[in-house]
Order: structure tokens, then sequence, then C-alpha cells
């Protein structure tokens, strides 16, 4: 979950913070996103370090051929994917998390999506998942890159806030007890701001669906 090349400062590494690899080896939270103004996202370890729910489930099902999961962090999707016979490759900056996907079966690499990855341009799929679109805090310049990634007329699968929000804010990385980490741009994207984005980046939007309250988008890019 990094974004370099997007205009955070060199040598913050955002997601390398003490909490977060804490959080990822215990396997549970409790862990968020602070911003500046005290608010706080929850995020949720517990379910990443899990198995695939039914709303996960909804994304395999559509994914197609080569698959590059992008922030991939603890690699369940990449396992799961992996399990069912396809190529895949989970993209994470934080080496614990790169390290349980490598565990559970997977492949990953230590990597910013910014960064030059394996494959690049040869992908039938990439997932943006667990609120991945806000990398960098601008999904424009993120879903860029993305077309860059994927062959044309690639599938792309994003999960996009629960809420109608379009935001770009400064958050930090916190357990809510010890000190959090350094500031980096989020965004928050909810289904209407995310097909502005997308369409406004040069992808077609192919359908949109929920599942337990979490919402998806599938794009396509141009061939």
């Amino acid at each position: 979950m990094s974004a370099t090349g997007t205009g955070i400062e060199a040598g913050t590494a955002p997601w390398l913070c003490d909490a977060y690899s804490q959080a990822l080896s215990n396997g549970r939270g409790p862990l968020f996103l602070r911003r500046s103004d005290g608010w706080m996202l929850p995020l949720e370890v517990e379910r990443w370090c899990g198995g695939t729910d039914a709303a996960d489930e909804s994304v395999l099902d559509r994914s197609e051929g080569g698959t590059l999961d992008v922030g991939c962090g603890p690699g369940r999707m990449v396992a799961t994917l992996t399990a069912r016979g396809h190529r895949v490759l989970g993209v994470d900056t934080n080496p614990v998390a790169v390290a349980r996907a490598v565990r559970g079966g997977g492949r990953a690499v230590c990597s910013s999506v910014f960064d030059p990855l394996p494959g690049e341009g040869g992908w039938c799929t990439a997932l943006l998942l667990d609120g991945n679109i806000g990398i960098g805090g601008a999904p424009g310049d993120l879903l860029t890159r993305v077309r860059e990634l994927v062959l044309p007329g690639g599938l792309l699968i994003v999960e996009a806030a629960a809420q109608d929000v379009h935001e770009r804010v400064s958050v930090q990385v916190t357990d809510g007890c010890g000190d959090p980490g350094a500031p980096f741009p989020w965004a928050r994207v909810g289904l209407p701001a995310l097909r502005r984005c997308a369409e406004g980046a040069g992808w077609a939007w192919t359908e949109s669906w929920h599942v337990h309250g979490r919402r998806f988008a599938a794009l396509r890019a141009p061939r």
C-alpha cells in the first residue's frame, strides 16, 4: 500500500510503521487510519488475515486469467486464486504482509505499484480491494498506472467506499495507543466518484455490485 512517485515525501514509508506490522504479525487489530481532524477509520485486520468471504468470492469469481493484487496485504486473495489455478502476484510495500502472503502459498513481491513490476502490461486482471483505490490520495493517477499493468481489454476490479464520498485526506496509521506512523495522503472514493475517475482515466465501466455492505465495480481497459 504505497504511493511512491505520487508526492509522498521519500522515506516516510507509511505502511511500514510498527503498529501496522504488529497487527499483521498478530492477525488482529485494533488498527485505524486517523485523519488530521481526529476522525478514525477502522481497518479490518482480522478479515484481511482470515479466509475469503462471500464478498471476496464475488471478486474471485469474476477474475480472469493472470491476476495482480495491488496492496495484497497478508494475501488471502492471492492464496485462493493460486489454489484455483490462476497465475497470481501480490504486491505490497510491507514485508510482514508479503511474508504472510508467501507463507499462505502465494507469490508476492515487496514493492510499490508505482515501481517497475513483473509482467507489466501482461496481466489479465488487477485488483484494488480493501480501500486500496486510496493509494497515494490520487485515484486518477492510480487508475492510469494500473492501465499500464494490464493487457489491452484487461479487467480491473475495484472496491469502493461504502458511502458516496470523494475525499483526499492526510492520514496516519495508528493502533490508538502508541505513536502513530508518518502522515500520508489517502483517498476515499464511493461508486459515483469512482466511475468519474475511472472514465477520466480511460477505463470503461462494466458493472457494479454489492455484497454484505461492500461495494465493487468492474472496469475494462481500452483495447
